[in-house]
């Protein structure tokens, strides 16, 4: 009789990893989909931005402490940036983006900047697993990865040149490691998680709401006695590791001004938090049409309400409260921007798991009924999510800003500077491998006095653009774009 119980954990065990290795497949897979995309569909000014500093580090080497991109202008920052320096996250993406590109040039930059973001994804399928596992019971973690992997949002935002996969890695990393000191005591796994955490800091800051899970395990282990976890050395070690790196590194680019974007108004910019709009947004427009598709509201709304059981200690309550914190403080950038949402992806993808295990094995509602309820909801969210507008965010709207910033690298000079007019938008300077301004926002020939040597624009009838073209040569113009040579003033006509 023991060897049969043994023969048949055995298999479950067998089965739930071989289920596991799918998910991990077919997570690498659907994040092939267009993974050759050039840097112009969705968020592609925010991915210009990080490839760009890769970009430079190929070019001239990797420096951490100096990180530049092809900006000079000052909209960005307010001040005028000849250096292009970028001060946003600890450039640790961008060394390794680099790294790979050079060790493997067979792969352009651009599809190195997807797959490491992909690769940062797979593992963090596999930390969904082990989290889902151990706070909600393991198939319920099979669950959580499955979620992870195949939620059309996270797949996008989860093939980007972006740092927001990476960064929710690392916490996650962190998350699975504080659980296993908190489950063995053991000292090894706390200075993972610290580690880890610190590296999540450095990468993406806001990821500082998952301290709130943290705290809360550390508060469950001393039996909710706050006094005992201050006492406890081993987590001041755990926040000295922790916050020093990232308090040095802002200290250290508060020394270049010109390179730190703009970021008070992330926070409250027009008074959004809290009024209806922001409740719209995220809730409406981003939770339940983009994320959830809608359908998976329900799992998602009973894995609110259903009470923890003993061994989950309130985790998924505590994941739910820092994503809602990280919306709530960040508010107006998670309103203006999609990309924020990656972060709060771990939160919602265990609530949602636990919220669909709970309906599907309750004897209060009617059943199979509950069970297919729970099916088409988590298949049709996956399927209207997709059709809510994530299938177009892989699309390229604008290809002539392709088109004419490879006319302008066949002709400028490696180090030319280009004025590339797009609205701010550094996608189009980006395209000219060049660095220079991404808009005009003072007459060009103060441009060409601080350097710039072309002038390309996908916007022929702009009045800019004209005046442009009217006092320098133009080397090449189609019907699409314009290069305007700024180093040779046209003639004037008798």
């Amino acid at each position: 009789m023991h060897t049969e119980f043994q023969q048949i954990k055995t298999m479950r065990k067998i089965i739930l990893n071989l289920f596991l290795i799918i998910i991990l497949l077919g997570s690498f897979l659907v994040r092939f989909y267009k993974i050759d995309n050039p840097v112009a569909d969705w968020h592609s000014w925010r991915q210009a931005d990080t490839a760009s500093v890769t970009r430079i580090y190929t070019q001239k080497g990797i420096d951490l402490l100096h990180p530049k991109y092809h900006d000079f202008s000052y909209l960005q920052t307010g001040v005028f940036n000849p250096e292009g320096y970028r001060f946003v996250e600890f450039p640790i993406f961008n060394a390794i983006h680099a790294s790979l590109v050079k060790v493997f040039p067979q792969y352009s930059l651009e599809k190195w900047g997807r797959l490491l973001s992909v690769i940062c994804s797979l593992v963090s399928t596999f930390l969904m697993f082990q989290l889902g596992k151990r706070f909600l019971g393991k198939w319920t973690g099979l669950l959580s990865a499955g979620l992870f992997a195949f939620l059309p949002f996270n797949v996008y935002f989860s093939r980007v040149i972006l740092p927001e996969p990476m960064a929710v890695m690392f916490v996650l990393l962190s998350l699975v490691f504080f659980t296993k000191w908190f489950d063995t005591n053991k000292k090894i796994p706390i200075y993972i998680s610290a580690i880890a955490f610190s590296l999540a800091l450095l990468v993406k800051p806001y990821a500082i709401f998952y301290g709130i899970p943290i705290f809360w395990l550390a508060l469950v282990k001393h039996k909710y006695q706050l006094s005992e976890v201050f006492k406890n050395k081993l987590l001041w070690i755990f926040g000295l590791i922790v916050l020093i790196p990232i308090i040095a590194w802002r200290f250290w680019m508060a020394q270049f001004p010109e390179g730190i974007p703009f970021y008070k108004w992330v926070f409250n910019l027009e008074g959004i938090r809290f009024k209806p709009s922001f409740w719209r947004w995220i809730f409406g427009e981003r939770l339940s049409e983009m994320i959830l598709g809608n359908l998976s509201l329900i799992p998602f709304v009973a894995g609110l309400i259903s009470k923890p059981k003993k061994e989950e200690i309130g985790f998924t309550m505590s994941m739910g409260i820092a994503a809602f914190s990280y919306v709530s403080v960040i508010a107006a950038a998670n309103v203006r921007h999609d990309y924020y949402q990656t972060l709060i992806i771990p939160s919602i993808v265990l609530i949602v798991a636990k919220g669909a295990w709970v309906l599907w094995n309750s004897k209060e509602f009617y059943q199979p009924f509950t069970k297919l309820i729970v099916l088409i909801a988590l298949i049709g969210g996956i399927y209207f999510s997709w059709n809510n507008g994530i299938r177009d965010f892989y699309q390229i709207n604008h290809p002539e800003i392709l088109r004419a910033g490879e006319a302008v690298d066949k002709i400028a000079a490696p180090d030319a500077l280009v004025v590339a007019p797009y609205n701010g938008d550094t996608a189009f300077l980006y395209q000219t491998k060049r660095s220079g301004w991404p808009y005009q926002g003072q007459p060009v020939e103060e441009l060409v006095q601080l350097g710039a040597d072309y002038y390309v624009s996908v916007n022929l009838n702009d009045p800019q653009t004209q005046d442009a073209m009217r006092k320098f040569e133009i080397p090449i113009q189609t019907d699409e774009y314009v290069i305007i040579d700024l180093n040779r003033k046209r003639m004037p006509k008798n």
